[in-house]
């Protein structure tokens, strides 16, 4: 692959990273309410779709999308009921102190990884996104498309890495500086499920690419 390519594709990399969107958001709002190690749980769910969809765009499945609106509209449909179903989930996390009598019982790792994971996959801009970006940077004489489209996607991820790191180690410093005993695990927890609403409402309200 073209070195020089691959740095122009950095720097496309850096600007979408930097650019607050559905999984920064949701990668935040875990970081403020349970911390870092539940922000990294939910960004390496993210990071994991992100793979999935360069490997479907290697693949031709992304193109569905556009071949077939009605795909697109599906998986659109199925993210925000998906969302829905998460944030009805959250509003029904027991608000009860756990047995130590002082914390509050929180979504465990495994749970916010899916979360970052089913929230970037049910997303159908991020794969149309993948399927036009990617391709500019793939050459079709070098090796393995798939392997140059996994290779893109690491660099993606790693930047986002970086990017969200961050993110997530400022987010946790103010959920702890907020941190109070009685109310705070509770508004976070609406506030949770109010950003899980918004990102199923802003599937729903999409248009079609």
């Amino acid at each position: 692959m073209d070195i020089s390519l691959l740095w122009i594709f950095a720097i496309a990399c850096v600007a979408l990273a930097a650019t607050p969107g559905p999984d920064m958001l949701l990668v935040a709002a875990r970081s403020v309410e349970q911390g870092r190690k539940a922000g990294f749980a939910t960004l390496a769910g993210v990071q994991v779709g992100t793979y999935c969809h360069a490997l479907a765009a290697a693949l031709g499945l992304a193109q569905l999308f556009v071949v077939y609106p009605i795909a697109y509209d599906a998986v659109r449909y199925a993210g925000a009921a998906y969302l829905l179903y998460v944030a009805w989930q959250t509003l029904r996390a027991p608000a009860a102190l756990a047995l130590d009598g002082e914390r509050p019982q929180r979504a465990a790792p495994w749970q916010v990884f899916r979360h970052g994971l089913w929230n970037n996959l049910l997303n159908p801009k991020m794969a149309l996104f993948v399927l036009a970006l990617f391709p500019q940077f793939v050459d079709p004489r070098g090796p393995s498309i798939v392997l140059q489209m996994m290779v893109l996607a690491t660099i993606l991820n790693a930047i986002g890495m970086l990017v969200n790191g961050a993110v997530i180690l400022a987010a946790s410093k103010a959920g702890q500086a907020l941190a109070r005993p009685g109310r705070f695990s509770s508004i976070m927890r609406y506030c949770l499920a109010g950003i899980f609403a918004g990102l199923a409402l802003r599937l729903i309200v999409a248009e079609r690419p």
